[in-house]
C-alpha cells in the first residue's frame, strides 16, 4: 500500500486512520462497508495509478463520483476504492455550446457553471446527484423530453481502461466505445472527463409544484397521464405520491398525510409555460399551487431536502406500458400503506426528444415506453427495513402487469442478472458484452449493474 501512497497526489485513507470512515461511507447509509483503502484522486494520473496498483495486487475495485448509488457501489469491503470526488474541473465553451467536466463534479456544480451562459444539460432531479454514474446509467431528469436523455448528449470521454490505460471516446475515436458509455453504466472503466452538448435553457422559466390531498390520488395520476401523453417536448412532468413533509409551503393540518403531487417545468416561453402547465389546476383542488417563474438552477434544487445522505434507502423500478385506470386503485392503496414518511413513489414521464432517438443509437433501453415507475423506500437509521422493504415489494409486484420489461438501472439497487439484462434487451446486451469482451475481459470493474464478460 505505501507503494500507492508514494504515487499519488491525493489522500489516502486506511482503516483505523483519520478521515477513515468518512470517507468509506456512501450515500446511501443502509451501506456499511469497510475498503481496504480509499484513494481520494487529484488528477488522472493517480486514477490511472490506482487502477494499475488494483489490478497488480488483484484488488476488488470500487469508484464512487458523488456516491449517490442506492446499491452502494462506490465503496466495498477489503478492496481499493477510488475516489473521483475531488476532480471537479470544467470548461464550458459557449460559443460552441459544450462542456467538459470532471467525475466528482455534483449537478449543481455544473449547473452553476453552464447557467452562467445559459446553457444546460438533462442532469439529476436533485443537485446533489453526483454527474459521473448519473450520466453512465441513462440520465432521467427535468430536460429529457426537450433534449433527451444524458447520454444523448454525451458527445466524448477520457476514460481509463482495466488496464490502466487512458483513451479518447467520441464520434471518430472509439465510437463504439462511446456507444456503451451512453447507458452502460462503468463497466468499461473509469471516465475522468465528460463532454456534453449543452442547450439553451433559462436561466428563468416556469418550474415548481401542485400539491394534491391523497384522496383524489385518482382523478390526479389519470389527469398526469392523460396530459403527458399528448405533452408538446418542452413540458416534463413527474408525479410523486407520499406523506406530506412538515414544509413551512404546506398547511400544518396536512402534515403526515398522504398528498400527490406534480413538479416539473417548461423550457420556453414563460407564456407558453403558464398555458401549458394550466391544466394542472383542474385536475384536482390544489392544496398549494407553486407553479411560478424561478430560476433553473433552484427548481433543480427543490427536492434536495427530501434527499439527505445517511438515511437508509431501498428502490425498485420499471418502465410501463402505461397506466392504465385499474392500476389507480393499487397506487391508492399503497399511498395509505406508506411505511415511512420519507418514502415516496413516482411516475417520471418519458417520450419527447428522448422517445425519437433510434432504440440503437445508444445502450440505453425501453426508449418507446412512456413511463417509469421508482419506489423509493426511505427511512431513519438505525431502524428495521422489513416493512419498508417488504412495502416496496409489493407494491412493485402489484404494478407487473402494466410492465414494458425492464427497468432503469439508475433506479435499480441489487438486482440481478437477468435484470440487468432485460434492462437493455437481448439485443443491445449482447453488443454490451462485446464492448466488456474488449475492454474489460477480466471484469474488473464489476461493482455496478454488471455486464459480464463472456465466460466470467
Amino acid at each position: 500500500m505505501k507503494a500507492l501512497q508514494d504515487a499519488v497526489r491525493g489522500q489516502v485513507f486506511l482503516p483505523g486512520h483519520e478521515g477513515y470512515d468518512q470517507a468509506r461511507r456512501v450515500w446511501n447509509g443502509a451501506i456499511d462497508r469497510h475498503p481496504a483503502m480509499v484513494v481520494r484522486c487529484a488528477g488522472v494520473a493517480d486514477v490511472l495509478a490506482s487502477v494499475r496498483y488494483a489490478r497488480e495486487h488483484d484488488l476488488l475495485m470500487a469508484v464512487r463520483g458523488g456516491g449517490h448509488n442506492v446499491a452502494g457501489s462506490g465503496t466495498c469491503d477489503d478492496g481499493l476504492v477510488i475516489d473521483l470526488s475531488a476532480m471537479k474541473g470544467v470548461r464550458v465553451d459557449p460559443s460552441a455550446g459544450t462542456a467538459w467536466a470532471q467525475p466528482g463534479l455534483l449537478w449543481r456544480d455544473l449547473d452553476a457553471e453552464t447557467q452562467a451562459f445559459g446553457l444546460a444539460v438533462t442532469g439529476g432531479i436533485v443537485s446533489t446527484t453526483g454527474i459521473a454514474g448519473f450520466t453512465l446509467g441513462g440520465g432521467i431528469g427535468w430536460l429529457h423530453r426537450p433534449y433527451g436523455f444524458t447520454v444523448d448528449n454525451l458527445t466524448g470521454a477520457d476514460l481509463v481502461t482495466a488496464a490502466g490505460e487512458l483513451v479518447r471516446v467520441s464520434e471518430t475515436e472509439n465510437p463504439e466505445l462511446l456507444w456503451g458509455l451512453r447507458g452502460g453504466g462503468g463497466n468499461f472503466g473509469i471516465v475522468t472527463t465528460f463532454e456534453y452538448q449543452q442547450h439553451p435553457v433559462g436561466p428563468e422559466l416556469m418550474a415548481g409544484l401542485v400539491f394534491y390531498h391523497g384522496k383524489d390520488l385518482p382523478q390526479v395520476v389519470s389527469g398526469f397521464r392523460d396530459l403527458m401523453l399528448a405533452a408538446p417536448d418542452e413540458l416534463t412532468l413527474f408525479l410523486v405520491m407520499r406523506r406530506a413533509p412538515a414544509a413551512p409551503f404546506l398547511p400544518t393540518e396536512v402534515h403526515g398525510q398522504p398528498v400527490v403531487a406534480v413538479v416539473g417545468c417548461y423550457v420556453g416561453s414563460l407564456e407558453e409555460g403558464a398555458r401549458a402547465l394550466a391544466p394542472l389546476s383542474g385536475f384536482a383542488k390544489p392544496i398549494v399551487n407553486l407553479m411560478q417563474p424561478r430560476q433553473y438552477t433552484q427548481f433543480q434544487s427543490m427536492l434536495d431536502g427530501s434527499w439527505a445522505e445517511g438515511f437508509g434507502n431501498y428502490w425498485k423500478a420499471e418502465y410501463l406500458t402505461g397506466i392504465p385506470d385499474e392500476a389507480l386503485p393499487i397506487l391508492s392503496e399503497h399511498l395509505d400503506e406508506i411505511t415511512s414518511p420519507l418514502s415516496d413513489f413516482k411516475f417520471a414521464s418519458l417520450g419527447g426528444a428522448a422517445g425519437r432517438v433510434p432504440a440503437d443509437a445508444t445502450a440505453f433501453g425501453h426508449r418507446s415506453a412512456p413511463f417509469v415507475l421508482n419506489i423509493n423506500a426511505r427511512w431513519a437509521l438505525p431502524g428495521d427495513d422489513g416493512p419498508h422493504v417488504a412495502w416496496t415489494r409489493k407494491l412493485w409486484d402489484a404494478m407487473q402487469p402494466y410492465s414494458d420489461g425492464g427497468s432503469y438501472v439508475n433506479f435499480m439497487g441489487e438486482e440481478g442478472a437477468d435484470r440487468v439484462r432485460a434492462a437493455y434487451g437481448d439485443t443491445t446486451y449482447k453488443r454490451l458484452v462485446a464492448l466488456k469482451n474488449t475492454y474489460d475481459p477480466d471484469n474488473a470493474f464489476r461493482l455496478n449493474q454488471n455486464i459480464a464478460p463472456d465466460g466470467r
